[in-house]
């Protein structure tokens, strides 16, 4: 089966035994992918030891009104590179439009309006990013290393992390429980 034209504004969900342990379990939300590549935020893992006030105290930008919310594990490239995730009631110089869905911004002035009560209503915030080269997502989705869902609002800003691919799979009919990460022969 050939991958979508495109997964943007989707999520990728690991399956069982992809083979990559960064990737177990992941919830991936597919911000770009076209012939050239693909690109996406992790939302299903926190990092463990950091929070909000600690990442913008580090920028020098005072915590202010924001909420001190856990960050996310946004995948292995660039994991020291930020990104936030968010509604798109609020847009900036560089805010990427995801499908009309979300918006990606990676500048400081969305943290800034975070903090200063001005930002968008519904984030949040992660460090690094999963990326594929020319082709390669599409033929993973080929192998059925992952499978592509509806990039529902509710699942990336009502639900805790740890929740997410468990409720992802559900909505696309799927019982977890019964995925084997193995395959059997005939």
């Amino acid at each position: 089966m050939d991958a979508p034209a495109s997964l943007s504004g989707q999520y990728l969900l690991a399956m069982p035994g992809i083979g990559d342990p960064r990737f177990e379990k992941a919830v991936i939300a597919m911000c770009a992918h076209d012939d050239q590549g693909a690109l996406g935020v992790g939302v299903g893992r926190i990092l463990p030891g950091i929070r909000l006030h600690t990442l913008l105290e580090q920028l020098d930008i005072a915590p202010g009104l924001a909420p001190d919310r856990a960050i996310h594990a946004g995948g292995p490239v660039e994991p020291q590179r930020g990104f936030v995730l968010h509604g798109l009631d609020w847009t900036g110089e560089d805010t990427v439009d995801v499908d009309g869905r979300w918006g990606l911004t990676s500048t400081l002035d969305v943290l800034r309006a975070i903090a200063g009560g001005e930002g968008p209503a519904r984030w949040l915030v992660a460090l690094g990013y999963a990326g594929w080269g020319q082709g390669q997502l599409d033929g993973e989705m080929r192998r059925h290393g992952w499978l592509a869902t509806r990039g529902e609002d509710s699942l990336l800003f009502e639900h805790a992390a740890p929740e997410r691919w468990d409720l992802a799979m559900r909505s696309a009919g799927i019982d977890p429980r019964m995925l084997a990460s193995t395959s059997g022969r005939a």
